[in-house]
């Protein structure tokens, strides 16, 4: 019988496990006064948590880390080794080969983190999986915001107590995991990663079609939550309003945990692809109004931010389902590893490219760009709708 206590205890270690995430993001400032002549330093400290997952994510499939050892385990040591890495900040931070250094380590045992937990999940829910999962993204969500809320509220408090709330949070994740959650009943192994069958996967019409409407989704994710306190900034200097950029930049990105567990929920009743396909539409919407948002009145913007940040990953947990359930039975685990990992290295050059789009084109107009692969994304959707 399934605790009561598990979904809980597993989205709390999720939540607080990825709380490292965008750590170093929220305090981004403070870093780069070290770094003054530095233009993509946004984008790099990213890049290098993103790099480092896509590397841990092939890493820890490759040699089936999961399946081999208790994921129970592997998620406690994983939470551990990443908050370890996090803390190492405050007294490697001076350099910027040192912070691109542990940032992709931090990002590299991320990837016994989230997928983990899934994974978790997964061996404990036999039925309703894609609602749990709803939830369980939503605390990745919660995680990715929660730097920011420290950083609001730590006024002007030195930059160091946000690295130390984050890590001693991921501590606490991970001892709760480990006291309290144990291996579900359910387990069982997902097969061995093996490249080799890649092309054998994307053959298959239905995986293909959801990976690339997965691929368009992550174009925009992580780029629009990098450059949300940036979004922020630029409304309040176009107006000349003070927004709290911290503040309201995790509640713009909190949102997105709203999103994902109300999908989960609606996803019973609609389908997973109407789901995905509705909130890719809501998105790349906002991505093609936003050049009008520094007109907008302040309560617009926010409730418009707020809408973006809802629907921007409200999709995330639903392509996840689509391309597990269109996925090789006996090649499932490198399907979906493949499908991660190419998304999360897809954030890669979306960083850049925004980055790059914001400093020498417009700063207004530079997020329209993010709407590339929310069409990308629709249009492969749209040709999965007889099926």
């Amino acid at each position: 019988m399934r605790p009561a206590h598990l979904l809980p205890t597993v989205v709390f270690a999720q939540f607080a496990g990825t709380s490292l995430w965008f750590a170093v993001n929220a305090v981004l400032p403070d870093l780069q006064q070290q770094f003054p002549d530095i233009q993509n330093f946004l984008p790099t400290m990213t890049a290098a948590v993103q790099l480092g997952f896509v590397v841990g994510t092939l890493m820890y499939a490759w040699q089936s880390i999961a399946d081999r050892f208790s994921p129970v385990r592997v998620f406690v040591v994983s939470t551990i080794v990443a908050a370890g890495t996090n803390l190492l900040l405050l007294i490697f931070h001076t350099s910027l080969y040192e912070l691109v250094a542990l940032r992709f380590t931090v990002g590299f045992f991320l990837a016994g983190v989230y997928p983990v937990g899934m994974k978790i999940c997964s061996d404990w829910y036999e039925r309703g999986l894609g609602k749990a999962l709803g939830y369980l993204v939503g605390a990745l969500v919660l995680g990715t915001a929660f730097p920011h809320l420290l950083k609001a509220l730590s006024l002007h408090m030195d930059w160091r107590w946000v690295i130390l709330a984050t890590s001693g949070l991921a501590l606490s994740g991970a001892m709760f995991m480990g006291l309290l959650v144990r291996d579900g009943p359910f387990r069982r192994p997902l097969g061995k990663f093996n490249p080799g069958v890649l092309g054998l996967a994307f053959r298959q019409k239905l995986y293909r079609t959801y990976a690339f409407g997965y691929f368009g989704h992550m174009w925009e994710l992580y780029t629009f939550w990098a450059f949300t306190p940036v979004i922020i900034g630029l409304y309040n200097r176009a107006t000349g309003d003070a927004l709290d950029v911290s503040g309201w930049s995790f509640g713009i990105i909190a949102m997105g945990a709203l999103g994902c567990a109300l999908g989960g929920e609606l996803s019973l009743h609609w389908g997973s692809r109407r789901l995905a396909f509705g909130a890719l539409l809501a998105s790349t919407l906002c991505c093609l109004i936003s050049p009008l948002m520094v007109w907008f009145p302040p309560i617009v913007f926010l409730v418009f931010m707020m809408v973006w940040g809802t629907s921007v990953v409200a999709d995330s947990p639903q392509f996840s389902a689509l391309v597990a359930q269109n996925a090789l039975p006996e090649y499932r685990a490198t399907a979906i590893t493949i499908v991660n990992s190419i998304g999360f290295f897809i954030t890669i050059p979306s960083l850049y490219c925004m980055q790059w789009a914001f400093t020498q084109i417009s700063e207004r107009n530079s997020f329209i760009l993010l709407a590339l692969g929310g069409i990308f994304g629709l249009g492969s959707i749209w040709g999965a709708r007889k099926h």
